[in-house]
């Protein structure tokens, strides 16, 4: 539990361990939907992951701690939206062939045409919302191009062993080791 545990208070900033006891208490192990491929060639899914919650003493606050394939507020895991990226842009697939292979989610009807995520992440990377550690600079050619760079800039993460893989088996992997 010590390992997970916060350094600091989210909400008024206070240590962990400041005066002279603990401040940061464990408050239980919730669970949290994932969604997307586990591996760049598995079939989409939903799986729960565990994470441990934390309670602030002085204050109230409760923080969560997740597993880094974890994005912040969003329904699939880092990996997923690095693959979805990589094949919306790198790949050029169109949006309702990224969804298929990286959602588990069925859409019938108008629905089934695209895939609004993938803009709405694209804008996400620009607002620094969405893999916060990668500098993208200034992309003047709209979401889409920021998307692109932002594949490309996650395949360099990758580790030396996927550098033969595809891009979007190199993007995958190197969402693990982007924040």
């Amino acid at each position: 539990m010590d390992e997970g545990r916060p350094k600091r208070c989210v909400a008024c900033g206070r240590g962990a361990y400041e005066g002279g006891g603990l401040g940061l208490h464990g408050h239980g192990l919730v669970e949290r939907q994932q969604r997307g491929p586990p591996t760049p060639d598995g079939a989409p899914e939903c799986r729960g992951v565990r994470c441990r919650r934390y309670r602030c003493q002085p204050c109230g606050a409760v923080m969560r701690v997740v597993p880094p394939s974890v994005s912040p507020r969003k329904h699939f895991s880092g990996e997923a939206i690095a693959f979805a990226l990589a094949l919306w842009t790198l790949c050029g697939l169109r949006a309702d062939e990224v969804r298929r292979r990286t959602s588990d989610w069925t859409r019938l009807g108008d629905a089934a045409r695209g895939w609004r995520s993938l803009a709405r992440w694209a804008r996400q990377l620009g607002a620094r919302q969405l893999f916060g550690a990668l500098h993208l600079g200034a992309v003047a050619e709209g979401p889409r191009a920021l998307a692109a760079r932002a594949a490309q800039a996650l395949c360099a993460h990758a580790p030396l062993a996927w550098r033969g893989a595809p891009l979007e088996h190199q993007a995958f992997a190197g969402a693990r080791h982007v924040s």
